[in-house]
């Protein structure tokens, strides 16, 4: 046996702050440490930010932070399953709850936190719940499906998630509170107010001033809940979420240093009352203070994991305990000083009940230096708001500028993002100055979509993405770049600019967009581009004679090009629904044609090795079929995927399969600036795999839950959930809504993903968009899809019955010969192309 002589590292603890450090780690000193990790939990760091998503489909998979190949990648070892139940710091050495003993030079403690249940009576009653980890995720959903009413004790910020996560589950939801109002921690009374009216509309009764005496049996509920003011509350599940205490029973137990009301004392380097063993997260205490966000504990693992690997001149010298959050439906932000303690401090006060916005501003008292803020309804200002407090940046005349509505004639005020310093921290989550994102712009990375992918900025509460864009977009002007994403040499403007230019002018031909705002000829960019967009408005179909010739490849003959010059032919089968007697007259076709034959991950069913000259005839015996063009050839929809649903899944609780169709013959032939793909699960078990999909619809008892902008292939992105327990029409409406927005503005040839991962706002926007309607366009974009629904026609079919369209299909201008180039093998029982050692053998070919 091979034993390292590499110092020994422990990690016990393997949360979003644990995983944080094995990153930074890794980063520092890569190979300096033999590293083990215990991790008591069944699985390895996942998000728990996110952790009510859970309640609307997202799977413990895709709330996972660790990376599948990290382990393996770094040489650390993961134990899960295995906590730590003792620390001998004398011997340097730790007892884990499986029985090993393990030695360690230097031990990082992550333990994090435990929810606090206050000590009443009842309190471990059956459906008493907390709300902490995804096995209480699963407890919850479990004690939900023998529940009518669910009540959350705790109004701060996890206690409203978890409203949030009842209300999900169908339950109707209390909030108990002992505070006079929700949130006492971050926002005043009467952001309170308006907080509690807006949480009151979206259907959760709030109980504020409530001191819960004791939990007894109901009457009409599994529980009675009894105040001390001698009121009560029936309900049949009880969640705690009334806060959080340090994990500190190890360290306490091992003789570390503690603080009077817990947590695990450190340094400015994280290090404990042993210089060998560290503590970060919410088990920590620094300056009696514990910090209960995962912006502070991943400073904390970066600090340590430096100090670790012997950078010091970091120290950790607090942070910053703003906050901006999405808490059921509602922005709620609080930043620095909210409450007005600091002596001499003023304020202002915005307040539109009408409109549920309440905007506070704290500044000192001479009205120079912001202080401290609180935004309710509204958080739109928060990025600029915590940049004035973070960097004490002098406040303008006329303060209250910041958080009133825009002046008439004027425009609204707020902070140049040149005036910030090097230093200035755009993303507190992952620790990214403005200096880090000036770095990563010099290094190439001039789109949003590639800066928050290279310094991970905006990617985990998203809070800060506005002001990425800015610091973005001013750093460019600064370099003298001229950023424009114009089509090419020959259109000045966007493929947006274009669209709008082509719809609003009638354009209906290239030649007249060139001449009405083109210059030259066209090129192989900009001639695809605009003929996509003609198609998107008008609907031609695509081989008219004015169309032919700014097709590509694939376009020009309505099938994809192969690697040996064959076309293949791909029939639409809505839903992956087909009769016996349809895959019949597939499987006749492909053998009359000597095809090869597959069953693609889309449930479809491709042929392949068609010559160009075969394709009419093809496709004229599947057309008397019954079958339509699938578009496998077109930057269009292409499938809509389907599990079998409630017809036959006992698991199922809706017909996904007949909602598939119906999705896919409403936007079969749908033109845009890149391929479509869609999918419905008939329930959330998700055999459809729809969250990866640029449309994805997933049943629930109450009707559809709808995602948007995922993407598998070469850069996966799970899709966002744009709505909630959707009816079919509106499903279908906000389904036209989103797609008609995309074709109206992304980019040429940008994917649904990439495209709102760099739209300006984001999921939220798009949200605002589609299903509030905030630019007041939803009946515009219904209309326009009503209209390619309505003039939609057979690409192949209408191609199969025009002569002049005929006369392309052939491989030689002047002669009906085949190519004789085209040459196949056998192989499994099909045709696969002969390659070049195959060409040189002597045999004749398949």
């Amino acid at each position: 046996m091979t034993v390292s002589s590499r110092p020994k590292l422990v990690l016990v603890g393997h949360g979003m702050v644990g995983q944080k450090f094995l990153e930074q780690l890794h980063a520092q000193s890569p190979d300096a440490f033999e590293v083990t990790v215990l991790c008591e939990e069944p699985r390895p760091a996942y998000d728990r930010v996110h952790l009510s998503s859970y309640f609307t489909g997202t799977t413990a998979e895709q709330l996972s932070l660790t990376p599948t190949d990290f382990f393996a990648g770094t040489g650390y070892t993961l134990n899960l399953g295995e906590g730590a139940a003792t620390i001998d710091c004398a011997a340097k050495t730790i007892t884990t709850t499986q029985g090993r003993t393990l030695s360690y030079d230097a031990l990082v403690l992550a333990t994090g936190s435990y929810p606090f249940v206050p000590p009443l009576p009842g309190k471990d009653r059956q459906h008493c719940l907390v709300y902490r980890t995804i096995e209480d995720l699963e407890a919850i959903a479990a004690s939900a499906k023998q529940s009518k009413i669910g009540t959350v004790v705790g109004g701060g910020l996890l206690g409203l998630e978890a409203a949030k996560a009842l209300k999900d589950l169908g339950l109707t939801t209390h909030v108990v509170e002992f505070a006079p109002r929700l949130m006492a921690v971050q926002i005043d009374d009467l952001g309170g107010r308006l907080l509690r009216r807006k949480i009151e509309q979206l259907g959760v009764t709030v109980h504020t001033q409530k001191n819960t005496k004791e939990i007894i049996d109901g009457e009409t509920a599994h529980h009675r809940m009894v105040f001390a003011d001698g009121g009560h509350l029936e309900t049949d599940l009880i969640l705690f979420s009334a806060g959080i205490r340090p994990r500190d029973e190890l360290a306490r137990a091992s003789g570390l240093a503690m603080g009077e009301r817990g947590g695990i004392c450190i340094d400015n380097h994280c290090r404990t009352s042993d210089a060998s063993v560290y503590a970060i997260g919410e088990c920590a205490l620094w300056e009696k203070k514990i910090y209960g966000l995962v912006a502070p504990g991943y400073q904390m693992a970066e600090i340590a994991a430096k100090a670790i690997a012997g950078d010091t001149a970091t120290p950790f010298l607090g942070a910053d305990m703003s906050t901006k959050l999405k808490l059921m439906g509602v922005d709620v932000a609080s930043i620095g000083d909210a409450h007005a303690a600091t002596p001499g401090a003023l304020t202002y006060v915005y307040s539109d009940e009408v409109a549920g916005i309440y905007k506070k501003l704290v500044v000192s008292a001479d009205s120079k230096t912001l202080l401290g803020a609180v935004l309710v309804g509204e958080a739109e200002d928060y990025g600029n708001l915590l940049q004035f407090a973070l960097n004490a940046i002098p406040l303008a005349a006329n303060p209250e500028d910041l958080i009133l509505p825009t002046r008439e004639g004027g425009a609204k005020k707020g902070l140049g993002v040149d005036l910030l310093p090097a230093s200035a921290t755009i993303c507190s989550c992952n620790n990214v100055s403005k200096g880090a994102l000036c770095s990563a712009i010099d290094a190439g990375n001039t789109s949003i979509g590639a800066l928050k992918k290279c310094t991970k900025a905006g990617t985990t509460c998203g809070g800060c993405a506005p002001l990425v864009k800015q610091v973005l977009d001013a750093e460019l002007k600064a370099r003298g770049v001229t950023v424009n994403n114009f089509l090419c040499e020959h259109f000045a403007h966007s493929r947006q600019g274009m669209f709008h230019l082509i719809k609003m002018g009638s354009i209906k031909s290239f030649d007249e967009a060139l001449i009405k705002h083109g210059s030259g000829r066209g090129c192989d960019i900009c001639k695809p581009a605009v003929a996509s967009i003609l198609a998107s408005v008008w609907n031609e179909h695509i081989l008219m004679p004015k169309h032919q010739s700014i097709q590509d490849t694939n376009d020009y003959y309505l099938a994809n090009l192969q690697k040996d010059g064959t076309y293949s032919v791909v029939p639409r089968i809505p839903g992956g629904e087909i009769t016996p007697e349809k895959l019949i007259v597939i499987g006749e076709v492909g053998k009359k044609y000597g095809l090869y034959t597959k069953i693609t991950g889309g449930q479809r069913i491709d042929l392949f090795g068609a010559r160009v000259e075969q394709l009419p005839l093809i496709w004229k015996e599947l057309v008397d079929a019954g079958f339509e063009s699938g578009h496998a050839y077109g930057k269009s929809m292409r499938t809509v995927k389907s599990c079998v649903g409630s017809n036959w899944c006992r698991f199922g609780v809706q017909d996904s399969v007949g909602m598939a169709i119906k999705i896919e013959e409403r936007y079969r032939g749908l033109r845009s600036p890149h391929k479509i793909k869609l999918a419905v699960s008939g329930c959330t078990r998700e055999c459809a795999e729809a969250q990866s999909k640029d449309v994805g619809v997933i049943a629930t008892e109450k009707g559809w839950n709808l995602y948007v902008s995922g993407n598998g292939g070469m850069k996966p992105r799970h899709a966002s959930l744009l709505a909630t327990d959707l009816d079919d029409a509106t499903l279908v409406k906000f389904i036209d809504r989103y797609l008609m927005f995309y074709i109206r503005t992304a980019d040429r040839l940008q994917r649904t993903s990439t495209w709102l991962d760099n739209l300006e706002g984001g999921i939220d926007y798009v949200k605002k968009v589609v299903c509030e309607d905030s630019l007041g366009i939803a009946a515009e974009l219904e209309a326009e899809m009503q209209g390619l629904v309505d003039t939609y026609e057979c690409e192949w079919k209408k191609a199969i019955n025009d002569e002049e369209t005929l006369k392309r299909f052939k491989h030689f201008v002047n002669s009906a010969e085949a190519d004789a180039n085209i040459q196949f093998v056998n192989e499994r029982g099909q045709i696969k192309p002969r390659n070049a050692l195959e060409k040189s053998t002597v045999g004749e070919p398949a």
